[in-house]
């Protein structure tokens, strides 16, 4: 995902017929472009803004089964997403999904316990889980040793369990790079603004560049729409009517340093109406999530201090030292594309998927959760199968890892002579395999010739200047805010949100990207006036308000705001 694959990429776009595109650059639309890759289609996937831009770069960071599904009994769900899971620890992605111990705590004494241990039962053995321990029972004092900062009367026992994390966001581009690697076309800053049409058969996609405003039209026996949260848009845009609706529910999520919390393991917190998260996340916690509606701007869904006093107020009943607003050192917020019409409340809404062909030639997909976008993109292609002119062969994705997995067990054992090679402490080596994999070798190649670019990030010195360059050369990011957000996470890990070593990141994109100097000023400007506008919104009241707020800063990238017409 190159400057230059870039351009050429336009070109195929405009030039070539492809059996699919794929619209929307989260995991599902991802996931959807590696499987028809790997079944020998010709497959195209274009995203508006940045790969994972939205939902899949805002999640509570869980792989996982969904242990509260249980209690609602979608079983099916449940043992799907932990055979999903399985499958990356073991295969597809070892180096960016990790094994993660929780501490249950029982509130109730005599009938919680073995109702718990019952779900828990259930769930160490559902899906073929092999990978991680099974639940072990503690008492009170055992889970306090475990647990320091839990308040004594806050429990009467605890139940120890394991799942799993991901940096959702590398973990989605990580996908789509692989879809490159086997052939498919991926360019984000590509917004589907229209469909091409013989009566009621889609035969294209009208695109516009985000960047630059040029449009073209890509030809496809059949489209899929994966747009997520924007499923009911694009749908609109094709002139149908969909087989179903998604309803955006909000997510909000606060960031603390690690020393807030006492803790050997991520604990799990009961609420009244869903679940609350405390999750290590390496010197951090992140603390989550809400569940309310949202009816406003999808692109950047906005926290309240509202949501912030809620996450606060909830964690704190259980904590021994409580934690204030000054503790937080990022917060965000994103939208869960749930399928409409099943109940008023969002936490109860369906996390199963949804496939339907809403007219000839064009597919929609909504739904699920992202552990299970494997399947997701298995089942849209299935169904778009039907619309191409040969036949197609099963899916093959269970056993096709993903780009840095392979070799990178043996790698992890080799951190110290790494280290000496390449003149990095064994634990910034451990670092860089847990986001790149085998691929450090090629992340490294960039500074055998700068040694500058080993050096830390001054304002974030969890990250060296080199992945800065990875970034911009190899993992598609265009802007400031794909590098800061995603494919780092310092937007979220640091208190000043990025806005300190923004000046720094672009004199390291700029030659790259082939800058101007009035480009790096607007580069700048952009993603110091986002910081801003974000943490204003986070001490507004209300949705609407913080909506305002955030919506009123500069985009860097061209919004389309009406469709292209397409000539008949």
């Amino acid at each position: 995902m190159s400057p230059t694959q870039r351009e050429e990429a336009w070109r195929r776009l405009s030039e070539e017929q492809f059996d699919i595109v794929v619209i929307g650059g989260g995991v599902v639309g991802v996931g959807t472009a590696l499987d028809a890759a790997t079944r020998g289609l010709r497959v195209a996937l274009v995203e508006a803004r940045d790969i994972a831009s939205g939902t899949s770069s805002r999640s509570s960071k869980m792989f996982h089964g969904g242990l509260r599904y249980l209690e609602q009994l979608e079983f099916g769900l449940v043992r799907e997403a932990l055979r999903e899971r399985e499958l990356s620890l073991r295969l597809l992605a070892p180096h960016l999904v990790k094994p993660l111990p929780f501490l249950f705590p029982l509130t109730k004494r005599f009938w919680e316990r073995p109702y718990v241990a019952a779900g828990l039962f259930l769930y160490d053995r559902m899906g073929g889980a092999k990978s991680v321990p099974g639940q072990k029972h503690v008492s009170r004092s055992r889970a306090l040793r475990i647990a320091p900062s839990l308040k004594r009367n806050a429990l009467v026992g605890g139940i120890r369990y394991h799942d799993t994390v991901v940096d959702d966001a590398r973990h989605s581009l990580t996908l789509a790079r692989t879809a490159a690697q086997y052939g498919a076309v991926v360019r984000t800053s590509t917004q589907a603004v229209g469909f091409a049409k013989d009566g009621d058969r889609v035969m294209g996609v009208q695109l516009r560049d985000s960047e630059t405003g040029d449009t073209t039209m890509v030809r496809a026996h059949c489209v899929v729409n994966a747009a997520g949260v924007w499923t009911d848009e694009v749908q609109k845009l094709s002139g149908e009517r969909g087989r179903f609706t998604v309803r955006a529910s909000k997510g909000v999520h606060i960031v603390v340093p690690r020393d807030r919390i006492v803790s050997e393991t991520a604990i799990i917190l009961r609420a009244a109406n869903s679940v609350l998260f405390v999750i290590p996340w390496e010197t951090h916690w992140i603390i989550g999530t809400t569940d309310t509606d949202w009816n406003l701007d999808l692109a950047h869904p906005a926290a309240t201090r509202a949501d912030i006093d809620y996450i606060l107020e909830r964690v704190n009943a259980e904590l021994v030292t409580q934690l204030t607003h000054d503790d937080i050192e990022g917060v965000y917020a994103g939208l869960r594309p749930l399928l409409a019409g099943e109940d008023e409340s969002t936490s109860a809404l369906s996390r199963e998927h949804a496939v339907a062909a809403v007219a000839p030639g064009l597919i929609s997909i909504a739904g699920g959760k992202y552990t299970t976008y494997r399947v997701m993109g298995a089942d849209a292609v299935d169904a778009a199968a039907q619309f191409l002119p040969d036949r197609v062969g099963g899916s093959v994705t269970e056993r096709v890892p993903l780009l840095g997995a392979d070799g990178y067990f043996a790698l992890i054992n080799q951190c110290e002579h790494l280290g000496q090679e390449y003149g990095l402490h064994p634990y910034r080596v451990r670092r860089l395999l847990n986001r790149y994999g085998s691929l450090l070798d090629e992340v490294m190649a960039l500074a055998a010739d700068d040694p500058s670019l080993l050096q830390p990030l001054t304002a974030a010195p969890q990250y060296l200047r080199v992945e800065v360059v990875y970034a911009a050369r190899h993992e598609g990011a265009l802007h400031l805010e794909d590098v800061l957000a995603r494919r780092t996470r310092i937007a979220i890990e640091y208190a000043h949100r990025g806005a300190d070593c923004a000046a720094e990141t672009a004199d390291l994109m700029a030659p790259v990207l082939g800058w101007t100097p009035a480009e790096r000023e607007a580069e700048l400007e952009a993603y110091r006036a986002r910081v801003e506008a974000e943490v204003a919104s986070q001490r507004q009241p209300d949705d609407e308000a913080a909506d305002a707020l955030r919506m009123a800063a500069p985009k860097a990238r061209r919004e389309i705001l009406e469709p292209v017409p397409i000539p008949e």
